[in-house]
């Protein structure tokens, strides 16, 4: 499944993510490595250093984007900046009364 913006396809279909109950706000492009770290981290009753290579790759892909998004960010604000070049903001902005 193609995401709109990002480089990254969604590998976990939503069956999958409601079967391992991934909860909504973590059913990204990285849901597919969540689902066997949570997996490891039940299996090994949640000891730090048992899942590590998991957590690794999965934090790394919510890194990679993060990052992604921040660029796709930075361009749209050069893209305004642009658009707004001849109107300096203001240092001391107009209130409602002047």
């Amino acid at each position: 499944m193609e995401v709109p913006g990002s480089s990254k396809k969604m590998i976990a279909t939503q069956e999958e993510m409601v079967e391992a109950k991934v909860p909504i706000s973590y059913r990204d492009q990285c849901a597919h490595l969540l689902i066997p770290l949570n997996k490891c981290r039940q299996a090994e009753f949640y000891l730090p250093w048992k899942c590590e290579d998991q957590r690794h790759a999965y934090e790394k892909c919510e890194y990679e984007l993060v990052m992604e998004r921040m660029l796709q960010m930075q361009k749209i604000r050069e893209a305004q900046t642009q658009q707004k070049q001849g109107a300096p903001i203001p240092l001391i902005p107009k209130t409602a009364n002047a």
